[in-house]
């Protein structure tokens, strides 16, 4: 659990999981493209979001695409559900 609350704690991992949430594929260049995000410190963080169990990789070619774990446990998808939709909420309301 420890590994799971880290993960999710840095906003770039979050902003990430915002993306990668719809269930889609996503490659670390897209990542990069929409986070403003550097290649090595989007694969950092991508890195974390993997050993924590959130994330799962696809190698295409020289690309790695990530999406959401399928076999994530429903309550820390909710738990990931919760924190998306807070900080959507914050956003809109600081707008």
């Amino acid at each position: 659990m420890q590994d799971f609350l880290t993960a999710i704690a840095d906003p770039i991992r979050r902003a990430a999981l915002q993306v990668l949430w719809d269930g889609s594929e996503h490659c670390v260049c897209e990542l990069m493209a929409r986070l403003d995000a550097t290649q090595s410190r989007m694969s950092r963080h991508m890195k974390i979001l993997k050993q924590a169990g959130i994330v799962v990789d696809r190698r295409d070619a020289q690309w790695v695409r990530y999406r959401r774990n399928p076999a994530l446990a429903k309550e820390l998808s909710g738990i990931i559900d919760a924190v998306l939709a807070a900080e959507r909420t914050a956003e809109r309301n600081a707008a």
